[in-house]
C-alpha cells in the first residue's frame, strides 16, 4: 500500500517532488496528486516484455489529459466504493441495474459454498440467492484471483486455531450481506470500464508525451532520497539524536 499523501491532513503528495508542477506548465492547467492519481488508475499499463510490471505513460495533450484524469476519477469511484466521490455517494450501476437479494442468505450455519449461474445471472451463496450478478464481475481478478470467490473463502474457509484468521464471527452477519452487495457493483463497474479504459490506452500511443528525458532535465528525476524515506506524522519539531523525539 503507498499512500498519497506523506503526511495526514493531505499534505505532502508521495510523489517525485516537482512532478505536478512541471505537468502543470506542461499541460497550461493546474495539475495536484489527486489528478496524478486518476491519471494513472486510467493510464496505467502492462510495461513491454516484463510481465507483472506495469508502466503510467505521461501526456502532453492536454485533451487526453483531462479525458484520462475523468476516466481515472469514475475508477477510484468503483475500486473505493464511493469514500473518494466528494458526495458521499455509493457508486451505482447504470440503466437501474442493482443486485438484490433475492433469497434470504443462511446465518447460521454461515454458508459454505458459492457458485454463479451465468445464464440467469445468479450468485448463490449457500441456498441464498443474489441478482443480477453479471459474469464479469463473478470472473473479475484482481492478482491472478478471483475477487468474489477470495472475499468469500477469507470468511468461510476453516482457518488454523489461534491463528488471527480464526477470530471471526461463527455465523453469517447481516453486515457482510451489505458488504458483498457493494462488491458486485464496484467489481461490474470496474469490468465496464476496462473497454474503455483500452480503448483510452489505445489512442494514447503516438500522441505527444512526457518522456524520461524530460522528467530528468527538470530535475524530477531520479527522486531525491529523503522523498524515499518515511516522513514524520508529528505535527512539531522533532528533538533527540537523528531527529527522534523524546518521550519523557
Amino acid at each position: 500500500v503507498r499512500p498519497l499523501y506523506r503526511r495526514p491532513g493531505g499534505r505532502e503528495p508521495n510523489l517525485a517532488p516537482g512532478l505536478t508542477g512541471l505537468l502543470a506548465g506542461t499541460l497550461g492547467t493546474p495539475v495536484t496528486a489527486e489528478d496524478v492519481l486518476a491519471w494513472t488508475a486510467a493510464a496505467m499499463r502492462p510495461a513491454p516484455g516484463a510481465p507483472g510490471d506495469r508502466v503510467v505513460p505521461l501526456t502532453a495533450d492536454r485533451g487526453m489529459w483531462r479525458e484520462g484524469v475523468a476516466l481515472g476519477r469514475e475508477v477510484l469511484r468503483a475500486h473505493t466504493r464511493g469514500a473518494r466521490c466528494g458526495d458521499g455517494s455509493r457508486p451505482r450501476l447504470p440503466g437501474g441495474r442493482r443486485p438484490y437479494v433475492r433469497a434470504a442468505l443462511p446465518e447460521h450455519p454461515a454458508p459454505d459454498a458459492l457458485r454463479h449461474d451465468a445464464r440467469e445471472e445468479t450468485l448463490w451463496v449457500g441456498e441464498g440467492r443474489i441478482a443480477p450478478v453479471a459474469r464479469g464481475a463473478w470472473e473479475f481478478e484482481s492478482g491472478g484471483v478471483r475477487v468474489l470467490a477470495d472475499w468469500f473463502a477469507r470468511r468461510t474457509a476453516p482457518a488454523a486455531p489461534g491463528t488471527l484468521a480464526a477470530v471471526r464471527p461463527k455465523a453469517w452477519p447481516p453486515r457482510w450481506t451489505s458488504e458483498l452487495l457493494e462488491l458486485i457493483t464496484s467489481l461490474t463497474l470496474l469490468d465496464g470500464l476496462r473497454e474503455a479504459r483500452a480503448e483510452f490506452t489505445g489512442r494514447l500511443a503516438g500522441r505527444p508525451a512526457v518522456e524520461v528525458s524530460a522528467l530528468r532535465e527538470a530535475g524530477v528525476l531520479p527522486p531525491p532520497s529523503a522523498a524515499r524515506r518515511p516522513a514524520s506524522v508529528l505535527d512539531h519539531r522533532e528533538e533527540g539524536p537523528e531527529g527522534q523525539l523524546a518521550l519523557l
